[in-house]
């Protein structure tokens, strides 16, 4: 016996299944580096043309590797935020062939949620 469930706004298992199209290739990096100022951030472009972003305060670095990352399997970009004394940090990897759009909005979303540190 075969009991067929339906989401609201599917008539047909067919339709839950039709095809879609994703967006793929890198696209521009310009989309991820322009988020950086210069005040805020150092640009470093080594003798590969990979590009190197730290904060000021070196807590954030972001890699672009066009050609890939040397030593590893394809990444193309790597994120990553260095953690305090109590809270550890956390970093985050792309492939070179990931759209610069969805690596973008990451950047985007890690550069709102910083804030200046205070001092006492």
């Amino acid at each position: 016996m075969t009991v067929d469930t339906v989401k609201p706004g599917y008539s047909t298992t067919s339709e839950a299944l039709r095809l879609r199209s994703w967006r793929l290739g890198p696209g521009q990096p310009a989309m991820v580096i322009d988020q950086f100022t210069d005040e805020d951030f150092v640009c470093v472009v080594d003798d590969r043309a990979d590009m190197h972003i730290s904060s000021r305060d070196g807590r954030l670095y972001l890699g672009w590797f066009p050609g890939g990352r040397p030593g590893s399997e394809g990444d193309g970009w790597v994120l990553a935020v260095t953690g305090t004394a109590t809270v550890p940090g956390y970093r985050v990897i792309f492939d070179t062939e990931t759209p610069a759009r969805l690596v973008a909005a990451v950047v985007a979303e890690v550069i709102a949620t910083s804030a200046p540190v205070r001092s006492h």
